[in-house]
């Protein structure tokens, strides 16, 4: 009787045991996994709604008939695109955003390299640092620009290539957040000490190493940064229109709207359209660098 019973969990009635024991645990789950996966369809959902929804509206105003005029849907669209203040303004705020991205990187790469590889104690200050672009209004940071760079000793903004400078510089100021973020997130995912010391065996020096070898794994890193910065800079109005910098895209899109009613909608539409294809840039070039850079140390 004994030997039965040790051996009945191994066999039939073991098996219809382990079963019924099992049932009503499976059931339970079954209802919370159905249950996680209509939430999540719920908020996908309402996120796709909350997003495309003013797209839509923005949209169906671009195309709306004008009063005592022909009906055309595409009306404002060649009036935009027949307007020479939108290329010269795209135009302005694109180079202003290249050179802010060249900057930008220039002063953040190697200050993130540097403060994980040698000072990591040092990380707090350096990120509440790049923090304070969020924290001053850029009203007072703007009229803390005039009232430093408007008059003697510097007086920049008496001439137009001195009110350019000091408007890329408050640019490359304000992609501080963005960059470092994505700078040293990219260093997270890398082996920075390893890296360094097996191109220190090689013989490299620093601008080597940070050339050769850091710039290149974080290619994808670099170019999330790069496009949220040029996306801030195509959009910023307060410090343009401030400095007197009509010609950007920004002041551009606002003296716009007072102007034409319809025009400012389709604006934006292209602008966003050129976003979306900047991110589309960010997932093809990004996908090359992993595949093309190698990010493990010495095996």
């Amino acid at each position: 009787m004994t030997q039965g019973r040790s051996s009945a969990p191994f066999g039939p009635l073991g098996v219809m045991r382990n079963w019924l024991r099992s049932a009503p645990s499976t059931a339970p789950r079954q209802r919370r996994s159905g249950a996680s996966h209509v939430v999540s369809w719920v908020i996908l959902i309402l996120a796709i709604l909350y997003f495309f929804v003013p797209l839509l509206a923005t949209f169906l105003h671009s195309i709306k008939p004008r009063p005592n005029d022909i009906p055309d849907p595409t009306l404002a669209y060649r009036q935009v695109l027949a307007d020479e203040g939108f290329f010269i303004g795209l135009g302005y705020s694109f180079l202003a955003g290249i050179i802010t991205i060249i900057i930008s990187l220039l002063i953040i790469v190697p200050t993130a390299y540097w403060v994980r590889l040698k000072v990591p104690r040092l990380r707090p200050v350096v990120e509440f640092v790049t923090l304070m672009p969020f924290v001053v209004p850029p009203v007072v940071f703007v009229f803390g620009l005039i009232r430093t760079y408007g008059g003697p000793p510097f007086g920049l903004l008496s001439t137009n290539a001195g009110s350019d400078f000091v408007l890329v510089a408050a640019y490359v100021i304000l992609s501080f957040p963005y960059m470092y973020r994505a700078v040293d997130t990219g260093l997270a995912a890398i082996d920075v000490r390893t890296l360094t010391e097996a191109s220190q065996s090689l013989g490299a020096s620093w601008t080597r190493i940070l050339l050769r070898v850091i710039f290149p794994n974080l290619r994808t890193a670099i170019l999330s940064g790069a496009f949220l910065t040029l996306a801030i800079v195509v959009g910023e109005y307060t410090i343009a229109t401030y400095l007197a910098r009509n010609q950007a895209f920004g002041p551009y899109l606002s003296l716009l709207g007072r102007s034409a009613p319809y025009t400012p909608a389709v604006v934006t539409l292209i602008s966003f359209a050129l976003t979306w294809i900047a991110m589309g840039m960010i997932a093809l070039l990004g996908r090359g660098g992993r595949q093309g850079v190698q990010v493990a140390g010495a095996r």
